[in-house]
């Protein structure tokens, strides 16, 4: 056994003891079919948010590390239950009035309002694509118009009819009285208007493989459950395509673990043993609220990537799944910065440290090297005092500090000053308040700014920082109070950079212009 698996198979990382759960299934050999199957579903009802990337990179997290401890080969499949019927409209969509028209279609016979795909549904899943091919994620991916169209799923379908009455026994327990009287588990797809019908059955034809019912006319109709006439409620769904695929392993949020017994018992019921589970916590916005496709809440995919990398992104999603996570704009320069202290830990960790390091799990064995010479809270902060408009301004004071930086050799911390730049205008300038000093502050800043006039030496980080320092500890108890002076009256934010590092980014000279600025009160 080699090193990595041995220590794979005792590490903490919590990609490993979900794989580790997942390959105790098959001590005794790979699956009949001879590969794993990793399953993602997505519902695109609205436009891909960032939880739907998350489940897919945390799916592949956790694929990644059954990679290493088992040679059973392993597949990803991302399904899109996009046969749905759209229940109401999103409200983040052009044209909202013109789409009521087409409620209760499936969401691949909608008309896409943004005018780009055949239907609203192809729009979704092209943007969901899009992004998971940018970032370079191996999957498959699953229509459910196509599967249930083209006859995928006509086998479980029929056994569905078979075993009607041991599903609805199973579905009639978690529902409320007034529901039981007219639910089915089967989705009628109207033959004339095309739309998802919600009716009871007047019967269901194991034989024949047909149900009957009345339509909201009350004409009576009997269809084939096969060739995509219709589809399952979304419950008997999930452990169906379970079945019809057999699924080892999909991750779900929270919401869905009430009803993960349901998932398990139809995916018997239909032949076929239920997979392993994974329940991660839900993403809220900066309200508390739970992020939502349709309602556009939170920090959309593109929102993320406009103002930092994927790979950050990607780093947050690691980070904790078990526990509810705020995602919202400002945790965007902190997931940045942790992401390259872990690329830099990575470098000099051996086998162990690096199984836990959330960098291997992101890339895998090809971890690069982090080249940002400076970290994205101290590029805004640059990009505050110095008012830059553009990543070039941002790059006269790098290369004064750090002259072997070039754009071109150090590719991540131009793409960083880019995005600082922009994080800086969009959401730091609107609300940026410096205030004045007080008293005790203020003598304390004629004093930085008096050794800084005095400053003979380079100008580095450790020996400006040292100067601070003893500016502070002659005058403040805690030191804290020095800081958030230091931060408040000259940033305008309430915390900041190790300030004697921002010095020799800013410049000795233009720091001293900062603080006689400050102190003319030109700041306020």
């Amino acid at each position: 056994m080699s090193e990595l698996r041995e220590l794979a198979l005792t590490s903490k990382a919590w990609p490993f003891e979900e794989a580790r759960k997942l390959a105790k299934r098959f001590a005794k050999g790979p699956p009949e079919k001879g590969y794993v199957l990793f399953e993602t579903g997505y519902g695109p009802s609205g436009l891909p948010h960032i939880g739907t990337f998350g489940e897919v990179a945390r799916t592949t997290m956790v694929r990644r590390a059954f990679e290493v401890i088992s040679d059973i080969p392993t597949r990803l499949i991302c399904f899109s239950d996009d046969l749905d019927g759209m229940r109401k409209v999103p409200g983040n969509v052009p044209d909202t009035e013109a789409m009521m028209a087409h409620l209760q279609l499936p969401l691949t016979s909608v008309p896409d309002p943004f005018g780009t795909h055949d239907s609203f549904g192809d729009h979704n899943n092209a943007m969901l694509r899009r992004f998971l091919d940018t970032f370079g994620f191996e999957y498959e991916f699953i229509s459910a118009t196509e599967f249930y169209r083209s006859g995928q799923f006509d086998e479980v379908l029929l056994r569905a009819v078979e075993k009607y009455d041991e599903i609805m026994a199973v579905m009639l327990k978690s529902l409320r009285e007034e529901r039981r009287q007219t639910y089915s588990i089967f989705l009628p797809i109207h033959p004339e208007t095309g739309r998802v019908l919600y009716v009871p059955m007047k019967e269901v034809n194991a034989r024949d493989g047909t149900i009957t019912f009345d339509d909201g006319d009350g004409r009576e109709w009997t269809l084939p459950v096969t060739g995509g006439n219709v589809k399952l409620q979304w419950k008997p769904d999930f452990g169906a395509r379970w079945a019809a695929l057999g699924v080892d392993f999909e991750m779900y949020g929270k919401d869905h673990s009430t009803n993960t017994p349901i998932y398990d018992s139809i995916c018997r019921i239909l032949g076929a043993p239920a997979p392993a589970h994974f329940t991660y916590e839900l993403f809220l916005d900066e309200n508390g609220q739970k992020i939502s496709k349709t309602s556009g809440n939170g920090v959309s995919i593109d929102d993320w990537l406009k103002y930092a990398s994927a790979e950050s992104l990607s780093y947050f999603m690691y980070l904790k799944p078990k526990t509810a996570k705020r995602m919202f704009f400002d945790v965007i320069p902190k997931a940045v910065d942790e992401y390259h202290q872990q690329l830099r830990a990575y470098a000099t960790q051996d086998t162990k440290a690096r199984l836990n390091n959330p960098v291997f799990h992101i890339h895998g064995a090809e971890v690069p090297v982090s080249n940002m010479v400076v970290p994205f809270a101290m590029l805004l902060n640059l990009a505050s005092v110095s008012g830059a408009e553009d990543k070039d301004q941002l790059w006269g004071f790098i290369r004064r500090y750090a002259p072997d930086a070039a754009p071109e050799s150090h590719p991540d911390l131009d793409n960083a000053a880019g995005f600082a730049v922009r994080y800086f205008n969009d959401f730091v300038k609107p609300t940026r308040a410096c205030r004045a000093p007080n008293d005790v502050e203020r003598e304390a800043l004629e004093a930085l700014r008096d050794g800084l006039v005095a400053w003979e030496g380079p100008a580095e980080d450790e020996a400006l920082q040292s100067l601070v320092y003893t500016v502070g500890r002659e005058r403040f108890d805690p030191m804290r109070g020095w800081f958030t002076a230091l931060y408040e009256v000259l940033l305008g934010a309430s915390q900041g950079p190790r300030f004697g590092g921002f010095i020799a980014l800013y410049g000795v000279e233009e720091t001293v212009a900062l603080i006689e600025r400050a102190l003319a009160g030109e700041l306020v």
